[in-house]
């Protein structure tokens, strides 16, 4: 073990033992006897572990009604898990729905007033017995300062196990439920970002940048701060300076058929109210701890309404998007030697056409999202991405997704109910290529 790393867990430990202060001097004082009053008790004792404490504290924080403690207590927990390791943190997690389980007795006990009174009063105590008691922490935790920000973060632990299954992948599926209310498109803010945001914004955007990597602030600037350039962001008001979600959009003057045409940092910019089509190029989601919230779709009709408003003249929304699945399943059916050009185009599109994943639904992600959006498959183009990254994923193949807002429900319904692909004559061309 070298220094630093032995500094670092003398640093930890130091840390545990300063919040472990603060908790007993939190729960020793005025607001511990008056628990004690009321039944609830804590554990004592130098010997108890960081989970333990964690376990107490949050058995506190259920037993509390009152609203003034609870803050106090939340701020306390989190304080406690955020100087913990990730081990114990996990430990935490992993034991907390068994710990927590739903009340069975009040659940048998509504079900009865129910069948004896049906009516809204019963309904809501029903309701409110069968609530899991993890959802009603979540909630306590939430009113801590920069609760809803530490719950995200306290998820994204939990989702570094891996697969999930029991009570973690319960734990796991009570945030997503949360959070999808907590997170509603409804209440999101949209910004546009741009070269005069906050420069803690804009370092995120290049921490974030999940489809092509951002290398340089310069290289950032060319594509924020040009006018034919825009980026988007979708925010929260309690996470004022954490994109949830943002993209990246180019405006030209015709469908591009590859990455560097858009990022080339010395090309010349175009008037934007000349451009007849909307690009988006790159789409990231920000916080791994809310996947699976569901915000691309809404934030994708929210910029097109805003573009279509400042440039009315735009004639095209679509997207340049990466095929990320597409070298991984053509190793297992005959491998990309030898394919180039048209025969690597054919055999993309029998990937995106006829590739199904286990529900029945587009295999590659990125092409469920935007198919799943109501878009279609415009056209698929060889050599668009020589990134290590592009090369590696798809053999540099990339693809354009057009938003046609006529078609969309059109789309949709092919996709849903009759589970085709929506795709143009180009794209139905080389699938007729491959099939000859």
């Amino acid at each position: 073990m070298n220094a630093r790393s032995l500094a670092s867990i003398v640093q930890q430990g130091n840390a545990v033992v300063q919040v472990r202060n603060r908790i007993d001097s939190l729960l020793s004082g005025r607001l511990g006897r008056l628990l004690e009053r009321i039944g609830i008790s804590r554990a004592k004792g130098d010997n108890i572990g960081p989970v333990d404490r964690m376990n107490d504290l949050a058995d506190t924080l259920l037993s509390v009604s009152g609203k003034a403690s609870g803050p106090s207590l939340a701020s306390a927990f989190f304080d406690l898990y955020d100087a913990s390791s990730l081990e114990e943190r996990r430990a935490f997690l992993s034991g907390l729905r068994a710990r927590f389980p739903r009340d069975g007795k009040a659940i048998d006990a509504a079900i009865a007033n129910w069948q004896a009174a049906p009516g809204e009063p019963a309904a809501r105590a029903l309701h409110k017995a069968a609530e899991a008691r993890s959802h009603k922490l979540i909630r306590k935790l939430n009113t801590a300062p920069g609760g809803t920000c530490r719950l995200i973060r306290m998820r994204e632990d939990l989702l570094t196990k891996g697969r999930l299954a029991g009570d973690e992948a319960a734990l796991d599926a009570d945030f997503e439920h949360i959070f999808e209310g907590w997170f509603n498109a409804g209440f999101l803010e949209l910004r546009r970002i741009d070269w005069e945001t906050s420069a803690s914004v804009l370092e995120r955007v290049i921490r974030y940048e999940a489809v092509h990597s951002i290398e340089s602030w310069d290289d950032l600037r060319a594509r924020v701060q040009p006018a034919d350039r825009r980026c988007y962001g979708f925010f929260h008001p309690q996470m004022p300076d954490e994109p949830l979600i943002f993209v990246e959009v180019a405006l030209t003057m015709d469908l591009p058929d590859a990455i560097g045409l858009i990022l080339d940092e010395k090309r010349v910019p175009i008037n934007p109210h000349a451009a007849s089509h909307a690009i988006f190029y790159s789409i990231s989601n920000c916080q791994e701890g809310l996947r699976g919230v569901p915000f691309g779709n809404f934030l994708i009709k929210r910029v097109v309404g805003l573009l279509r408003e400042e440039l009315p003249q735009l004639a095209c929304f679509a997207t340049l998007s990466p095929v990320p699945g597409f070298a991984r399943w053509l190793a297992g059916a005959g491998g990309a030697d030898g394919l180039a050009g048209e025969p690597l185009r054919a055999k993309a599109a029998e990937y995106l056409v006829d590739g199904r994943d286990t529900k029945g639904g587009p295999l590659d992600p990125v092409a469920r999202f935007h198919l799943g959006n109501g878009a279609r498959l415009e056209a698929i183009h060889a050599d668009a991405d020589l990134s290590a990254r592009g090369l590696k994923q798809s053999h540099g193949v990339m693809v354009n997704y057009v938003y046609d807002l006529d078609a969309i429900e059109a789309n949709l319904l092919t996709l849903s109910e009759l589970g085709q692909v929506p795709h143009s004559a180009a794209v139905e061309a080389l699938g007729q290529a491959l099939a000859a």
